[in-house]
């Protein structure tokens, strides 16, 4: 090989040696790997299924209410109707 294909070389293996390692350790882009980017991801995902939790259990309540307040006004309503 003369000079000019070593230096070929040299650079693609410097670029997948640099890939790899940024694979690795989680460099560039904002994103993570390795074991810390899946202790995130779990915490992540356990904080947005309480707030899942949190958000159904207070629909819950609102549609109570709304149909307590449906139920109330038909009875007023046939309460007068009957007068």
């Amino acid at each position: 090989m003369n000079g000019g294909q070593i230096m070929v070389v040299l650079i693609v293996a410097m670029v997948m040696i640099a890939g790899i390692i940024k694979a690795r350790y989680g460099f560039g882009h904002g994103r993570r790997s390795g074991r810390h980017a899946v202790a995130h991801d779990d915490a992540e995902a356990q904080r947005l299924r309480e707030e899942v939790k949190q958000l159904k259990e207070r629909l819950a309540v609102i549609e109570r209410i709304t149909v307590e307040k449906e139920n109330s006004l038909e009875r007023e309503i046939e309460r007068l109707r009957d007068r």
